[in-house]
């Protein structure tokens, strides 16, 4: 056997080693738009594997992934708002993360529909009831002077190219979207009717939502998923020119909208470094609470814990890594 086959065996031996002593962990993702990039990127640009972990990425609605996260179906879900009904109500789960802290949706209508006022009687689309955008469209509606479960009928739809099949089908009258498909409402002549990033709320997307158990249970193998989700999430924050191919093949979008994206909704949108100052978290709390119409919330220091975060971020920054 000569000098290089041995190399070669070698080298695809100690691979498939290494992939049987990976740690398979199933997450939770509510869909496959933006607000999961960074847990999309650190998959496929190895980040996760780096830290021996196989990450399989479950579609699910958000307030389904919630319950698988709750019955220990799943090790961590990556919904923001979704999480909070739960855990407001008494879950133990807790945010240990959030890639933003802004509302990427937009509420969408029929052309004849021309505010949100005129929603009364109608039927709106939303992902799940219970998920962000669902608790998003109530405090909308609230605020216009319109009862969410009296004036306006409000369909869980699932994932969002089926909510915008809903609208061009008539199923719903308007519906709550998010990139890319909004390009395409805008190009079928749908009505903005709100645009919730312009909006004064604090919304979390691509957060990562686990059970105090499992935190307490194997908080070096949390580390380790939120070290490779960190990576993921500064080569978005700090690498546009490789982020933005990545939305386009992600998205299924060609490069001009992509950079669109990333430019309008995406950056704008991210946290600074992961996590939320104390006075962020009471807001993002805020308008939930209010919906839920609980008189108050459990001590914020029992909804977050950004410690982990804080932790990994330090040391990749002392280690001067860049994506």
């Amino acid at each position: 056997m000569t000098r290089s086959i041995r190399i070669v065996l070698i080298l695809l031996l100690s691979s498939g080693f290494a992939r049987a002593r990976a740690e398979t962990i199933k997450i939770a993702i509510p869909s496959t738009t933006q607000a999961v990039l960074p847990f999309t990127i650190a998959r496929d640009r190895g980040y996760y594997r780096a830290e021996g972990l196989d990450v399989e990425l479950i579609l699910v609605s958000a307030p389904l992934a919630s319950r698988a996260l709750l019955g220990g179906d799943v090790l961590v879900a990556t919904v923001g708002g979704a999480g909070l009904p739960p855990l407001l109500r008494g879950s133990p789960f807790k945010f240990l993360f959030t890639a933003y802290n802004r509302a990427m949706f937009w509420l969408y209508a029929k052309p004849e529909i021309r505010d949100v006022k005129s929603l009364k009687g109608k039927r709106v689309g939303v992902s799940g009831i219970g998920s962000g955008p669902d608790s998003l469209l109530r405090e909308m509606l609230r605020l216009h002077g319109l009862d969410s479960n009296r004036d306006v009928t409000v369909l869980s739809l699932g994932v969002m190219p089926q909510i915008f099949a809903g609208l061009q089908s008539g199923i719903v009258d308007a519906a709550m979207l998010s990139p890319p498909v909004t390009f395409k409402a805008q190009e079928g002549g749908f009505r903005e009717l709100v645009a919730f990033p312009k909006q004064d709320l604090v919304e979390l997307q691509g957060s990562v939502l686990v059970r105090d158990a499992s935190l307490q249970a194997d908080p070096v193998q949390m580390e380790k998923f939120l070290r490779g989700t960190y990576k993921g999430f500064l080569q978005m924050k700090e690498n546009r020119a490789a982020t933005v191919p990545f939305i386009a093949r992600y998205l299924q979008v060609n490069d001009r909208v992509a950079a669109s994206a990333y430019d309008q909704v995406v950056k704008p949108a991210m946290t600074q470094d992961g996590t939320l100052s104390q006075e962020m978290q009471a807001r993002a709390v805020e308008h939930v609470l209010k919906r839920l119409d609980l008189k108050e919330a459990p001590p914020l220091a029992k909804i977050f814990d950004f410690s982990l975060t804080r932790k990994v971020a330090s040391e990749l920054q002392a280690r001067h890594w860049r994506p």
